[in-house]
C-alpha cells in the first residue's frame, strides 16, 4: 500500500461536443474531474474519451447518490470494492467501457487502487489494469471537505444554452439545431433588450453572426452586464456551422486555463502550431470558404500528440482565401484563422 500521502480535489471539466465531418454528432457533457497532485485524473489516462459519475446533467438524485457513493456511504456498486471512475460520455453503459477502481477507506484515509478498464461486472487486473496509475493514499479530511462541497450546494451549473444574435436567420436556424443535437440549448434573438435578468443568467455563452453589427454587439453585453451576468461573448468567424460550434464549445469550456490539455493554436500557410500539456489524441480540421462562398473541409491530422509544442503541414490548396483551422481533443477545442 502506497505511504505518501497524494493530493485530492476537484475541478469543472468538459467533454467537448461537436458536428462531425461524416455527418454524426458528438454529445457535449459538463463534468466534476477528479484532480490529483494538482493534475486531472483523467490526463493520466492518455488517449480516453470519458467523463466522471459527477456530471452536471444527471439528476440530483442520481448525482448525490454519486457523491455518497465515492464517499464510502454506499455498497460498491461492482464487485471486489469496484467503483466506476471514468465512463462513456454518450450512454454510461459499463458494455461500452469504463475505468474502474478500488476505493477503501483505512482508519482517516482513503485509497484508490488497482485501477483497470472494465466491460462487465468482473475487472481482469492482470489484461486491462492501469500499472503505472495509484495507488493514490488521501487525507480523509481534504477528501470528505472537496465531496461534501459538492452536497452542499456546491455542484456545477453547467449553463448549457446559447443566445444567438444576428440577422442571417437560415445560418442562426441551422446552428441552434446542431447545438440542440450536442446537448447544448440554443435561443435565437436581434437582441436582448427587455429580456429579465433571471432568464439571461440561464446562457453561458452568446454568439454574434458574422453580419451582427457593432452597435448590436455593444447593446447585447451591455444589457448582460445590467443584469450582472458574466457570459462569454463569441464572434463568429464564418457562416460554417461546424466551425461555429467548435466557437462556442470553447467559450463555454468552464475548466480552470491551466488545467487544459490543448493550450494553444495558431495557423499560417505553411502549418498549424498546437501545443498540448498531456499524451493525448488531436484532430485537426481546416474549413475554407472559396469566392462563391462554398465550404470545403480537410482533415488534416488525426494522431496521438505528446505534450509540448507541435508543428503540423497544411495543404497551400486547403487554406487558400478565408480558411480556419480547428483542434480538437477530447475535452476541449480550439479556434485559429489562417493568417496568409
Amino acid at each position: 500500500m502506497c505511504a505518501e500521502y497524494a493530493t485530492f480535489g476537484l475541478a469543472p471539466a468538459m467533454r467537448a461536443g461537436g458536428v462531425l465531418n461524416d455527418g454524426g454528432y458528438q454529445v457535449h457533457r459538463d463534468f466534476v474531474d477528479f484532480i490529483v497532485d494538482g493534475r486531472p485524473l483523467l490526463f493520466q489516462l492518455s488517449d480516453l474519451d470519458a467523463v466522471s459519475p459527477l456530471a452536471s446533467d444527471v439528476p440530483p438524485a442520481i448525482f448525490t447518490a454519486q457523491v455518497r457513493s465515492l464517499l464510502l456511504e454506499s455498497e460498491a456498486p461492482l464487485p471486489g470494492g469496484r467503483y466506476v471512475v471514468y465512463g462513456c460520455p454518450e450512454c454510461e453503459d459499463l458494455a461500452c467501457g469504463a475505468v474502474t477502481a478500488v476505493i477503501q477507506s483505512d482508519g482517516e484515509d482513503f485509497i484508490w487502487r488497482d485501477f483497470a478498464w472494465q466491460t462487465d461486472e468482473h475487472a481482469d487486473l492482470e489484461l486491462n489494469g492501469y500499472h503505472g496509475i495509484g495507488p493514490f493514499r488521501f487525507r480523509g479530511a481534504e477528501y470528505r471537505t472537496a465531496l461534501g462541497a459538492l452536497l452542499n450546494g456546491s455542484a456545477p451549473d453547467p449553463c448549457r444554452r446559447v443566445l444567438l444574435i444576428g440577422s442571417r436567420v437560415a445560418v442562426l436556424a441551422k446552428l441552434a439545431a446542431a447545438l440542440r443535437t450536442i446537448g447544448v440549448g440554443a435561443d435565437i434573438a436581434h437582441d436582448a433588450d427587455g429580456v429579465p435578468p433571471e432568464e439571461l443568467r440561464g446562457y453561458g455563452a452568446v454568439a454574434f453572426g458574422h453580419a451582427a453589427g457593432e452597435q448590436e454587439r455593444a447593446a447585447v453585453r451591455r444589457a448582460f452586464e445590467r443584469a450582472g451576468v458574466p457570459v462569454a461573448h463569441v464572434d463568429g468567424l464564418a457562416p460554417i456551422v461546424p466551425l461555429l460550434v467548435a466557437q462556442i464549445e470553447h467559450a463555454l469550456d468552464r475548466s480552470p486555463a491551466g488545467r487544459r490539455r490543448l493550450t494553444g493554436l495558431t495557423a499560417a500557410d505553411g502549418g498549424a502550431d498546437v501545443e498540448v500539456t498531456s499524451a493525448c489524441r488531436v484532430t485537426l480540421t481546416v474549413y475554407r470558404l472559396d469566392r462563391l462562398s462554398r465550404t470545403h473541409t480537410h482533415e488534416v491530422f488525426d494522431g496521438v500528440l505528446e505534450a509540448g509544442r507541435h508543428r503540423v503541414a497544411l495543404d497551400p490548396r486547403s487554406v487558400r482565401g478565408r480558411s480556419f483551422v480547428v483542434a480538437r481533443t477530447s475535452g476541449s477545442v480550439l479556434v485559429a484563422a489562417v493568417n496568409h
